[in-house]
């Protein structure tokens, strides 16, 4: 049973968390223990007082060594406004919960999010409650294909 404990103790990415960040709600993503696969995990609501140590409980209690934050470039690639935002809240997370941080391209994972959960046949209500952690799935999934194989750094 010493294969699945290397798997836990040392995947090549170390244990990841995703943020697709708003202005209101910021959804959250994990990667199973072996950097493989993304899923959704829950929603915070970052006007709250209390959202930086639900992060920093999530990040803990998932035993976070990578936080991927979404970066919502425009569609020509540029960065507008939410881009900066996006960038200072990686470089406040990163002095606040002691992990390392990297920014992922997140161009149409909301729209992506969307289309998926009314194809599965979420109700309205339901996809609002879901959709941003759905959309931090996909984030932490493209990062996870794009930088499988690497050793972390």
């Amino acid at each position: 049973m010493s294969a699945p404990a290397r798997a836990v103790d040392a995947p090549s990415l170390g244990l990841a968390v995703a943020v697709d960040l708003g202005t209101r709600r910021v959804g959250l993503a994990t990667a199973d223990p072996t950097g493989t696969f993304a899923s959704p995990l829950r929603v915070l609501d970052r006007t709250r007082p209390g959202f930086w140590p639900a992060l920093e409980e999530v990040c803990t209690q998932r035993r976070c060594r990578l936080l991927v934050v979404g970066l919502p470039r425009n569609m020509d690639g540029s960065e507008g406004e939410a881009a900066a935002a996006a960038r200072r809240f990686a470089a406040l997370a990163a002095e606040r919960l002691h992990v390392r941080v990297e920014m992922w391209d997140e161009r149409l994972s909301t729209a992506e999010a969307e289309r998926s959960l009314i194809t599965a046949g979420v109700r309205r209500a339901g996809r609002r409650r879901s959709v941003d952690a759905v959309a931090a799935s996909l984030i932490l999934q493209g990062y996870l294909d794009a930088h499988r194989g690497r050793a972390a750094s």
